[in-house]
Parts: structure tokens; sequence; C-alpha cells
């Protein structure tokens, strides 16, 4: 078992996804919770402990957020505007999830600062090993600076 509390945020609408990786990161050995929000404005409420998150430790940041770009009430390109606006979000790991093939959707997540661009996998098992890896990358792999080296070093 891993040393610290490894949660990840996933900001989808879609019933299908969410059910499909909920069961992708069941018993997953790096990732201990995740978090699911339907929409922009509450994965903004949560990152930033605002409304009906308000009083969350902001201390339990997720380890990534998995950001859908098609999103009801604002876009997931807008989401991640905001994350790399704010001091206290600016370096949240972001992967962008797409089913979309355009290209253009890919280069400006890039351009927002997005970690990384990942096309939703049609079948179950493609999805699910997506998620396994990605999980184990961000759970495990990945070495982020802690929120106090980051505000000792602003």
């Amino acid at each position: 078992m891993h040393e610290t509390y490894n949660c990840v945020l996933l900001v989808e609408d879609n019933a299908d996804d969410v059910a499909l990786a909920r069961r992708a990161f069941r018993n997953h050995p790096d990732i201990d919770e995740v978090i699911v929000v339907s929409d922009g404005p509450e994965a903004l409420e949560f990152l930033f402990r605002e409304g009906r998150y308000e009083g969350r430790d902001m201390t339990q940041q997720p380890v990534v957020t998995l950001l859908d770009i098609k999103l009801p009430k604002m876009s997931g390109l807008d989401v991640l505007m905001h994350i790399r606006g704010d001091e206290r979000t600016r370096f949240q790991p972001v992967v962008l999830m797409s089913s979309s093939k355009r290209e253009s959707d890919m280069v400006a997540g890039y351009n927002l600062g997005a970690n990384s661009y990942m096309q939703k996998p049609v079948s179950f098992e493609e999805f699910a090993q997506m998620m396994k890896l990605l999980g184990s990358y961000w759970g495990a792999l990945n070495k982020a600076p802690s929120r106090t080296d980051l505000e000792n070093y602003n």
C-alpha cells in the first residue's frame, strides 16, 4: 500500500463512461478513490473548495483530473483555462479525454496547458486498460511537488 491518499477527479457527464471508469479503477493499487462530478462548474467548485465542497481539505487535491472536453454548462477547455489561471491549481495535472478525433480539440487543450490528451476508446477492455495505465502513472510513477514546495518556490 502507498503512503499517501491518491484520488482521481473524473469530470464526466456520460453515465456509461463514469461506470466504466469506476469499474476500471476499482481495486487499483495506486488509486484510493475516484471522485466524479458531472459538469464544469462542479469541477471548479471541487478544486477551489466552493459551494457544496466548501471546507474540503485543500491538501487532498487529486493526483490527476480526468477532464472530458464536451461537458454541459461549461466546456472542458474552459474548465482547464480556469484551472491554469489560478495559482492554487495551475500545476494540477489534467488529462483531457474526448471521443472526438478533431485535431483542433487536442491542439487547443495542449495550448491551454493540458498535461495529456487521450481519445476515449470504444471498447470497455481498451478503456479499462487506459484507466489502469493512467492510474499507475499519476498515482505511483509521477512525482509532483508538494503544495508547500510550490508555495516556497513562488
